[in-house]
């Protein structure tokens, strides 16, 4: 951190290091909320009078008639918010952006014009060569290769799933594929980019010598695509949707319970596969592993089709409940798909303390909201305040971190630069 002390309480692993964020919506963002449950002072910049479009996202809760999005209220917390005409064709802002940059250890972004804002990388690492600078963006920097055209795409979730190849094996084979919620490539590039920042931050810490990290939300993605890739370059073979079911091994799917529900129940490999037929009180010489469920080919047999018919019939003669206690007893994975509220209610979860309150700055009130994770026994991570309201640290990251008086901030103010 630079030379001015932390502007928030001391907890976690990366207490010192100081993040400066610009941007909005949840790649860039949440990855910084990350780095922030654990410590990291991070200052997100916002447009005055706009903020994050994040803030605006459906769906929205109206507590004492005020209103602000549910996902602002779960994923900006433990930031400082500060507001900024980000343009440094303005001197006046030009000397704070950079001054921050002075300060901190790692800036971040997901904004599509920046040569326009006049933000250059090379600028950046001259005023402060231990920076890191992280990029995050649909389609990578043309820094690092591509095609310059689809460098420059515009992108959300939806669509990196769709270049990256992930969208088209969700669903169905009969039906369109189904888009992965909620922002599943966002979270995926989240994490991808939480990753690259500490890989920097570290070498930066033992080298002195920043660097930048592109994180491109398409590559983010494939790197969940397990062995679909090499599928094809290796057999020539596409991998198409087939729904649920594994379809080279069972039981592994969705299946309904007698009182209605859906439940998850999957069983890879002959010693899962053993004691979960045996629950259901099959016979495992009939349904052996081999001729039912080690490949495609077995799982697609009149027998492994038998098996499968018996394992819908067993689900159907039992509740969710009782699934859940028969398997847990065998040790073999199954769950209830549970909903929101099951969730909530759910005493595991409670157990786990995954369940946190602490005020929600915009609206002013109390809001109970997933906690920490994952836990560390010795520098746990810590919520310190709610997400903020717009601008709501402006004044003191001025005159705290900047030194400026209160005449000068009155000035960019009055010029609307803050």
């Amino acid at each position: 951190m630079g030379k001015h002390g932390s502007l928030i309480p001391e907890y976690g692993p990366f207490a010192g290091m100081r993040v400066v964020s610009t941007g909005s919506l949840i790649a860039m963002p949440y990855a910084a909320t990350m780095l922030a449950d654990f410590g990291a002072e991070v200052i997100h910049i916002e447009r005055p009078g706009v903020g994050d479009t994040l803030r605006t996202l459906a769906p929205y809760a109206e507590v004492n008639g005020k209103q602000v999005g549910t996902a602002w209220a779960q994923l900006a917390r433990n930031k400082l918010s500060m507001t900024l005409e980000l343009n440094l064709r303005s001197p006046e802002v030009r000397e704070v952006f950079f001054g921050l940059i002075r300060e901190a250890d790692v800036y971040m972004e997901n904004m599509v014009w920046l040569e326009k804002l006049g933000i250059r990388d090379e600028e950046l690492m001259e005023a402060n060569p231990k920076l890191v600078i992280v990029h995050v963006s649909g389609m990578g920097n043309a820094a690092f290769g591509g095609l310059p055209n689809v460098c420059g795409r515009a992108s959300y979730d939806m669509v990196g799933q769709a270049f990256s190849g992930w969208l088209y094996l969700q669903g169905y084979a009969d039906r369109d594929p189904v888009v992965a919620k909620p922002y599943l490539n966002d979270f995926v590039s989240a994490f991808s980019t939480l990753f690259g920042t500490l890989a920097a931050y570290t070498s930066a810490q033992k080298t002195g010598r920043g660097q930048v990290v592109d994180v491109a939300q398409f590559e983010a993605m494939a790197q969940y695509m397990c062995g679909t890739y090499t599928k094809y370059s290796m057999n020539g073979c596409v991998v198409e949707r087939s729904g649920n079911a594994a379809g080279a091994f069972q039981p592994y799917n969705l299946f309904r319970s007698s009182d209605g529900a859906l439940v998850a129940l999957g069983a890879l490999g002959p010693g899962v596969y053993g004691r979960c037929l045996r629950a259901m009180g099959l016979d495992l010489d009939y349904f052996n592993y081999e001729d039912c469920s080690s490949c495609e080919a077995a799982v697609s047999s009149p027998r492994g089709r038998e098996l499968n018919d018996r394992v819908v019939e067993w689900c159907a003669a039992h509740t969710a409940a009782e699934m859940e206690r028969i398997m847990e007893a065998a040790k073999v994975p199954c769950s209830k798909v549970n909903n929101s509220a099951d969730v909530f209610a759910n005493e595991h979860f409670k157990s786990r303390g995954d369940w946190i309150s602490y005020e929600d700055q915009t609206v002013g009130s109390p809001v109970t909201a997933f906690g920490i994770a994952p836990k560390l026994s010795e520098t746990p991570g810590r919520v310190w305040r709610g997400a903020p309201s717009l601008g709501q640290d402006t004044d003191m990251i001025l005159e705290e971190l900047l030194g400026f008086g209160a005449e000068k901030i009155k000035s960019l103010r009055e010029k609307g630069l803050i």
